[in-house]
């Protein structure tokens, strides 16, 4: 039913950014290399460099420095704000989202779902990183990791809950790829649905969603059987 959201279906669904829409993990990658450059370490391969992203800019150089010499104190204090210069001014060479994300955004558009994007990145960051893949159009809202204040980003459930609100309350599910994105959805009361694809740090069933997906063809069907739970 083009217009509405259909009866068992979901008026809203939110979405992480990072390892869920849209695959950042080159440029991230690429950051956090030209920071160990300037510290005269060798880069790392992106392959290596994957597995510490997914729970923040501090923690990803903190392991990269650890596992190119080591990580003295004070150096990720140090050298965060220089990664942050980098990042935010290359954010979308390699980003790309994933294969069947915009088949599934479509699918939703079609159903009347009003569709978000809560994540712990820094609001300006992700606002950015989606202009400039020209992709601002399809959301309702983005909620970044600072929008809520100091201490409210997720796994807290306030990001969720003002998701909901600004765009206009209704049947909510949140799809991400870390334990914040599936304790937040639990804590404000909503499904959650994990994609296997994401920036994991262990087993996707250690997430404990209500549902996974292992590509965005999947996404329709797993709301709809969580719709009519």
């Amino acid at each position: 039913m083009a217009g509405a959201a259909m009866h068992n279906f979901f008026d809203i669904v939110g979405f992480d950014l990072d390892g869920t829409l849209f695959d950042t993990a080159a440029d991230i990658a690429a950051a956090a290399n030209h920071v160990l450059a300037l510290e005269g370490r060798t880069p790392l391969p992106a392959a290596a460099l994957k597995p510490m992203i997914g729970l923040g800019g501090p923690h990803l150089l903190e392991q990269a420095l650890k596992a190119t010499g080591g990580c003295d104190e004070g150096a990720v204090a140090r050298l965060f704000p220089e990664w942050l210069r980098y990042y935010g001014g290359n954010l979308v060479h390699e980003t790309r989202p994933f294969p069947g994300l915009i088949a599934a955004m479509d699918a939703l558009d079609a159903r009347g779902v009003k569709i978000a994007i809560v994540t712990n990145k820094r609001e300006a960051f992700a606002v950015s990183l989606v202009e400039q893949l020209r992709l601002t159009h399809r959301f309702a809202t983005i909620i970044g990791g600072d929008t809520m204040g100091p201490g409210n980003a997720k796994p807290s459930p306030l990001p969720i809950e003002e998701m909901i609100r600004r765009c206009g309350g209704g049947r909510a599910a949140f799809v991400g790829d870390s334990i914040f994105d599936t304790l937040a959805a639990k804590r404000a009361g909503i499904p959650s649905i994990a994609v296997s694809f994401g920036f994991l740090q262990g087993p996707v069933e250690e997430l404990e969603a209500d549902a996974v997906i292992d590509h965005y063809d999947a996404l329709i069907p797993a709301l709809e059987r969580l719709g009519s739970a």
